[in-house]
């Protein structure tokens, strides 16, 4: 995992600039910027293929929507325990603090909360350490289920745990680059330094790919 490489190899696309504008542009459309998510989705089973360049075409929108709607999907499959988890919590803080006298009500009030974003937190720290795994057995499996097939994304996260954690990093730098960079135009380059910034990623994490294949794969 060439990881310089990984903020550059783009550029070496004779059509880079039109690429990246296209996924700006369609990142910026509600429900169409779907097909962004798939084009990243390409990019990496690309690069985990040995073909990191060219970058891929413009060409197959609806099938790239469907790659990047699958992951959505996903995803919000993913964030739906803690949702649930959540909302049982804050509904149960409302009912027993209305039975109980004042002081007791604010301590529940107080308490119950803390609790619940604590485990939010853990949540979300447990989320970004095993999506990544999960979205690249799904780009190198094309299968939804691989989202879920936990014992395959552990194993695979466990194969090169150093490299896995470090590209997750690169990957959050580029992220936050992309950010400063780009929300120098009015907020709106964003969408374009981000596209920048999900092809680092496929990069980075395509290699990672290539390097430890999934169990299922």
């Amino acid at each position: 995992m060439d990881i310089g490489r990984s903020f550059t190899y783009m550029f070496e696309d004779q059509d880079w600039l039109k690429k990246i504008l296209i996924g700006g542009v369609v990142s910026l459309i509600p429900i169409v910027n779907f097909a962004a998510t798939g084009y990243f989705i390409e990019a990496l089973r690309n690069t985990a293929e040995g073909r990191e360049l060219p970058l891929p075409e413009w060409d197959d929108l609806g099938g790239k929507f469907m790659k990047g709607l699958m992951a959505g999907i996903a995803g919000f499959l993913y964030v739906l325990p803690i949702m649930l988890v959540m909302g049982i919590i804050f509904g149960l803080t409302a009912a027993i603090a209305g039975s109980l006298d004042n002081d007791a009500a604010e301590a529940v009030s107080a308490i119950c909360p803390m609790i619940g974003n604590c485990l939010l937190f853990v949540y979300i720290i447990l989320l970004m350490l095993i999506l990544p795994a999960a979205m690249i057995q799904y780009a190198l499996t094309g299968q939804f289920g691989a989202f879920f097939r936990f014992g395959d994304i552990m194993a695979f996260i466990r194969a090169n745990i150093g490299g896995y954690i470090i590209a997750l990093l690169v990957a959050l730098v580029a992220g936050l680059i992309a950010q400063m960079v780009g929300g120098v135009a009015c907020g709106i380059g964003i969408f374009f330094t981000l596209m920048w910034a999900m092809l680092v990623a496929a990069n980075l994490f395509g290699n990672l790919g290539r390097e430890v294949q999934p169990a299922t794969y």
